[in-house]
């Protein structure tokens, strides 16, 4: 089970090709340089480029839940239509504040890292951080979440 959100605009964007792999429950995107590193005799899944009123998605697992709930981040990342929160811009100043929180006192997060592996400290560091700043390129964006 996974956590995943997204940005949508007016205006369609064209969304580039890309290679995205499951690393510590995120699904995330890499280069064509770090595939073939990581699998040199496999040809990558490409998403090909489409226009598209998403400018951002992103996925984590819901194994992470407990540690975003002790940072603050629980409401505004699985649920901010709890909060009335519509667009990125609601979403910044919490999630400035949940990722100086996170950053500020590691080893008290460490804890909540997932048993399997699949959910990690620095998984959620890196997401709430992708999150954040495109909410600050696409204030005016429309959230939505899928959980």
């Amino acid at each position: 089970m996974s956590l995943d959100v997204y940005l949508y605009t007016e205006e369609a964007q064209v969304q580039l090709e890309q290679i995205c792999v499951r690393r510590e429950g995120r699904t995330i995107k890499i280069s064509a340089e770090e595939w073939n590193a990581l699998y040199p005799d496999r040809e990558p899944v490409v998403l090909r480029a489409v226009e598209t009123n998403c400018v951002f998605s992103a996925n984590i697992t819901h194994n992470l839940n407990k540690m975003a709930e002790q940072a603050g981040l629980y409401q505004l990342l699985w649920r901010p239509e709890e909060l009335s929160y519509t667009t990125a811009k609601q979403l910044i100043a919490g999630l400035q504040a949940g990722l100086g929180i996170l950053r500020g006192d590691p080893e008290r997060f460490k804890p909540f890292n997932a048993e399997n592996g699949w959910g990690t400290y620095e998984g959620l560091v890196e997401f709430t951080g992708e999150y954040l700043a495109a909410c600050q390129k696409y204030p005016e964006a429309t959230i939505g979440v899928s959980r």
